[in-house]
């Protein structure tokens, strides 16, 4: 098949070339920007799962449907033990510039503008010398008084109900959007659920959206014991057959292609319905396929040199990460579950590695702090990266 002509090849990471399986999001997510514009009161929203299902993909599509509906929309990318206030003053100063288009008070949108200006500049510590105090680029003079006391919880309560108000000046909402939420930090979890929790007492149409990973909801949890009222909570998984089909069959279909039934069957087998595996393994077929449709034969052939990418850019990135010893950790782990994508027990690792509880502690909290592993319940551990357990078990 012509390489330019792939449909596949932007590969993973980037926006797959058919959103496939995520109707009910989508639909549930229209929903909140309907009953926001009408004054109504809506959760927000978390979706969680595994890496390579797509949660950033479809974070970024629900972030797009608020553009289009004349919304303020911002996105961060939390960071482990970074400082929220920075990324957060960015993505609102987005938000805020995407609602002065349509508001008839430039006056007021610089109000609010000095106000968040005010939020950002208690981003630098305190004593720090002014060629070292960051600068947020945002042209208008300080509002102070307002959201910049420096306590994050109070500041977010008074900066998310400006920019709140401002968006009600003009009939719409604002959506904030965070991906990789489970790596705020503990202070800055709980002044966001505080936030949450006191604009929907109001009313005020802000609308948080998390993305991460399988175990954000107990991170929330732990933060505030009412977060389970403020987020509707939506688990992305792997595709099911037919969505898996469609995620290789529309593209094909739009380039005048196609995939016959024992190649479709093969890449769901390969694949195990994951999105970013399934654009890997379609990617590699297309190229590998001399005519059409990909059969089979095909698939067969193109496996070796999309399992050799995703050994370097999928797997291989996140194991080189790990020290010797969270190696080890990683390796009991596939061991113990035969590659297969379910959880262990954490005292069975000690006990396959002949070691105490307490020694592997340290390798096992560095695990969860880098997002390799993930508590699937109490005394269990689990792979946040689908199939690592199989790539390990080839690993020398």
């Amino acid at each position: 098949m012509d390489p330019v002509r792939n449909p596949f090849a932007p590969g993973a990471g980037q926006r797959p070339p058919e959103l496939a399986g995520r109707d009910k999001e989508v639909d549930a997510f229209e929903i909140v920007l309907e009953r926001v514009a009408r004054g109504r009161p809506e959760r927000s929203l978390v979706l969680t799962g595994l890496r390579g299902v797509g949660k950033t993909v479809l974070l970024g599509e629900l972030r797009s449907m608020a553009v289009r509906a004349g919304w303020g929309a911002g996105k961060i990318e939390a960071r482990p033990d970074a400082d929220l206030r920075r990324p957060l003053s960015a993505a609102l100063h987005r938000a805020i510039r995407d609602l002065a288009v349509r508001h008839r008070n430039p006056e007021r949108v610089d109000e609010v503008l000095g106000v968040l200006k005010a939020f950002a500049l208690r981003a630098s510590p305190d004593g720090a010398k002014l060629r070292e105090r960051w600068q947020p680029g945002i042209d208008v003079p300080v509002k102070n008084g307002r959201a910049d006391s420096g306590d994050i919880e109070i500041d977010l309560v008074e900066l998310f109900t400006e920019v709140a108000e401002l968006a009600a000046d003009v009939g719409t909402g604002v959506g904030l959007f965070i991906d990789e939420m489970q790596d705020l930090r503990p202070d800055d979890v709980s002044a966001l659920c505080a936030a949450c929790h006191e604009l929907s007492q109001s009313r005020a149409p802000l609308v948080v959206v998390g993305a991460g990973l399988p175990h954000l909801p107990a991170v929330l949890s732990a933060s505030k014991s009412y977060s389970e009222r403020l987020f509707t909570y939506s688990r992305i998984g792997r595709l099911d057959r037919v969505d898996a089909d469609t995620a290789l069959l529309a593209p094909a279909r739009r380039e005048e292609a196609a995939f016959d039934g024992e190649a479709l069957d093969s890449l769901y087998e390969r694949s195990g319905g994951y999105p970013y595996f399934i654009q890997a393994y379609g990617k590699a077929a297309w190229d590998a396929a001399p005519t059409n449709p990909i059969g089979g034969r095909d698939v067969t052939v193109a496996a070796p040199e999309a399992e050799a990418e995703l050994a370097v850019g999928f797997f291989g990135s996140r194991f080189e990460r790990a020290t010797p010893a969270e190696r080890e950790y990683l390796r009991a782990m596939a061991e113990l579950s035969d590659g297969r994508d379910e959880p262990v027990v954490t005292s069975g690792i000690a006990e396959h590695l002949s070691r105490r509880a307490s020694s592997l502690s340290p390798a096992r909290d560095s695990l969860l702090k880098k997002g390799l592993v993930f508590s699937a319940q109490r005394g269990q551990i689990a792979f946040t990266v689908p199939h690592f357990g199989r790539y390990l078990l080839t690993q020398t």
